[in-house]
């Protein structure tokens, strides 16, 4: 059983919100939940890498979503 830290009578509540919810609506959730990550993992690429330039972030960022595991040396 998985741990949480959500009471069963609000995860209740939760659950009957996002059935309401258009599909639309779950979309859009879905769309601003996937900017907060990028921007959250973005951040975490400027703090380890201060020196970096906006576009070595945005490919780092790319690089990660799509090839988690380093780049082999040869590719560099």
């Amino acid at each position: 059983m998985p741990v949480s830290d959500t009471s069963p009578e609000i995860e209740a509540m939760q659950l009957e919100i996002r059935r309401r919810m258009t599909p639309e609506q779950r979309l859009q959730v879905a769309f601003e939940l996937s900017d907060t990550c990028h921007e959250l993992r973005k951040a975490g690429i400027k703090r380890d890498h201060p020196d970096w330039s906006e576009r070595q972030i945005i490919l780092e960022l790319f690089r990660l979503a799509f090839l988690p595991d380093p780049l082999p040396a040869w590719a560099k």
